[in-house]
């Protein structure tokens, strides 16, 4: 096989029997939908939809000094994690720059799996053995031991509930425990990146089809649809999740991004990027920096990333993904902006759409937040 042919996951013969469009995704062929991603995309938000994300990046963390390793590695305060627990962090460069943000369960008193982004998983795999020098951790690539379904929506426990004797109840948002589902040995976990409730399976690869099959079938009378990368970016999108690539890159610090609350100072020891992330949180201090906004189209043209956001002829600033939002009935973006121009209901922005300003409505972030 070839450097420059796509990688497969072990669901890609079901994916191609069920008629997906396939695309190259940080190289891996990847289901981008498999009839309209509108659909689908309302399937999650009303009903449920089952995902393959076999495409990112797993890596395990094990030994005496791991957790030491990782609040070295990484932004966050992993040693205060519980086991059972996952916590939403990143990983920086020397000169705070993000290289990547990453989901940490802590499986064992010593174990930890790192889940890193598919187009940044060489990266962190990297980054994490040469940060382990020195302690008495092992970092390993664990990408192919792992397939990754994900069941998000609604009704996502009652047919997860159907096929499992563990405690989802009992089962917090950010919370992993191991399993047994449809028969199949898994770690499961609550968590996603719809803005739904659900849960992310994680299987060994020769588990995925059987898996994924049990839970098609327990999902028929509720409404489960598979699901693409497609209607993952626009769910994302509407929750106001970032991407890395998109909202956030190695040219920005967490403090850029409006995200410096998963950086902790207090945590004890020192830790890569320490020196210049306490100088990026001063400065967003004293000048802040763009911010991350919501804007919501008054017409019907789409933003993509790269337009530049304008008022009163100057460029504010710059989208940073969007697309139509099939909850909202009108197209949306994420852009960062200037501070003047941030504040909620600001008048008189608009996106530069092939020469023309195209009006928007400055909004919060999330557009979508579900009830509780």
């Amino acid at each position: 096989m070839s450097s420059t042919e796509p990688r497969r996951t072990a669901l890609d013969a079901l994916h191609r029997s069920l008629g997906a469009t396939m695309t190259d995704f940080a190289g891996w062929d990847m289901p981008l939908r498999y009839g309209s991603e509108r659909d689908e995309h309302n399937a999650v938000r009303t009903r449920a939809g089952l995902f393959d994300l076999s495409h990112m990046g797993e890596i395990a963390v094990t030994g005496p000094r791991a957790a030491a390793l990782l609040d070295h590695a990484l932004v966050g305060n992993i040693g205060g994690l519980r086991t059972g627990r996952a916590r939403y962090t990143m990983i920086c460069r020397e000169d705070g720059g993000i290289l990547d943000d990453l989901i940490v369960y802590r499986l064992g008193q010593s174990e930890y799996l790192v889940v890193a982004n598919a187009s940044n998983a060489r990266t962190v795999l990297d980054a994490l053995v040469e940060r382990s020098a020195g302690f008495d951790a092992e970092v390993r690539d664990d990408r192919d031991a792992y397939a990754l379904l994900a069941v998000q929506g609604p009704a996502s426990q009652e047919i997860l509930a159907s096929l499992t004797d563990a405690d989802l109840d009992g089962l917090k948002y950010y919370a992993g425990l191991p399993g047994t589902v449809a028969g199949v040995p898994a770690l499961i976990a609550r968590t996603g990146y719809t803005g739904e409730d659900g849960f992310e399976l994680f299987v060994k690869p020769e588990h995925a089809v059987e898996l994924w099959q049990a839970l098609t079938k327990a999902g028929e009378g509720a409404g489960l649809v598979p699901c693409g990368l497609s209607c993952r970016d626009t769910l994302r999108l509407e929750a106001g999740m970032p991407l890395y690539g998109n909202e956030l890159s190695a040219s920005l610090t967490p403090f850029d991004a409006g995200f410096g609350r998963v950086v902790k100072f207090e945590k004890e020891g020192d830790f890569v990027g320490r020196a210049a992330l306490a100088e990026a949180a001063e400065r967003a201090a004293a000048e802040p920096p763009r911010v991350l906004v919501g804007l919501v189209a008054e017409g019907r043209r789409v933003p993509r990333a790269g337009y530049a956001v304008v008022a009163g002829g100057e460029v504010i600033g710059e989208v940073t993904s969007g697309a139509p939002s099939p909850t909202l009935g009108k197209p949306i973006a994420m852009a960062y902006v200037d501070p003047a121009h941030a504040a909620p209901g600001t008048q008189g922005v608009g996106v530069d759409i092939r020469g023309t300003h195209e009006p928007y409505e400055v909004v919060a972030l999330p557009f979508y937040k579900r009830q509780k």
